[in-house]
């Protein structure tokens, strides 16, 4: 498995959990506005550390972390994470993974095996503009679908989120995506971030924190649950 980095700290990318995070190396989509163009394109892909080392400090961090974020890129293009997932549960961690929903028979692998604890899926935006903003020119939507479908039906700890992007998103492709996942329990809006390493910012742009919570405000009759985040 490529693993292309290991953040060994954060308070925020498993929510209520002292953690670190897992970057794994390579992604389907080209989400012009993906801040981690390092993890997508295949170019750039290295392997900044294997899965020994990787299991070597979280032996040393039992009872100091709690969990272990596994993020990317896309985790799911791996085939062997469940091997890998299965050697940090041993000791005793609990799992976030994040994915982007286009392998939802891997997904729905892990969660049966237990090997998952929360799932963060990214819905890019209403289903209609899926391609154009995953930055691909064709795009079967359904194995995505199957992923928020199993989600929905609550079977692990979840959440849904979107990096609401100007450019890419409007209210009412937002209202289109919320449609999509009518009930579900948390749902969040990204704000957009410049991090220098986006894959193509031209003609991207962030909304503002009171935008953001405008366009929020503007979901509630469809997701109550919808909070925004990032600002």
């Amino acid at each position: 498995m490529l693993i292309s980095g290991l953040q060994k700290l954060t308070l925020l990318d498993y929510p209520g959990q002292v953690a670190c995070t897992v970057f794994t190396g390579g992604c389907n989509f080209r989400c012009p506005f993906c801040h981690n163009a390092s993890l997508v394109l295949p170019e750039q892909l290295v392997q900044d550390t294997d899965e020994e080392q990787v299991l070597s400090f979280l032996k040393k961090r039992v009872g100091v972390l709690d969990g272990v974020a596994v993020t990317g890129g896309e985790p799911l293009l791996h085939k062997d994470i469940g091997a890998f997932l299965s050697r940090i549960k041993a000791l005793g961690y609990r799992i976030k993974l994040d994915t982007n929903g286009s392998f939802p028979e891997l997904l729905m692998e892990l969660v049966r095996d237990g090997l998952v604890d929360r799932v963060a899926m990214d819905i890019k935006n209403a289903p209609e503009l899926y391609a154009r903003t995953v930055g691909l020119d064709k795009l079967e939507l359904a194995p995505i679908e199957r992923s928020k479908d199993f989600l929905l039906t609550g079977a692990v700890d979840y959440e849904f989120r979107t990096t609401v992007v100007k450019g890419l998103h409007t209210q009412e492709s937002l209202r289109g995506a919320a449609k999509w996942i009518r009930g579900a329990k948390e749902y969040y809006l990204q704000q957009f971030k410049d991090s220098g390493n986006v894959l193509d910012i031209e003609g991207l742009g962030a909304f503002n924190e009171k935008e953001m919570h405008a366009l929020a405000e503007g979901l509630r009759d469809l997701v109550p649950s919808v909070q925004v985040r990032g600002v």
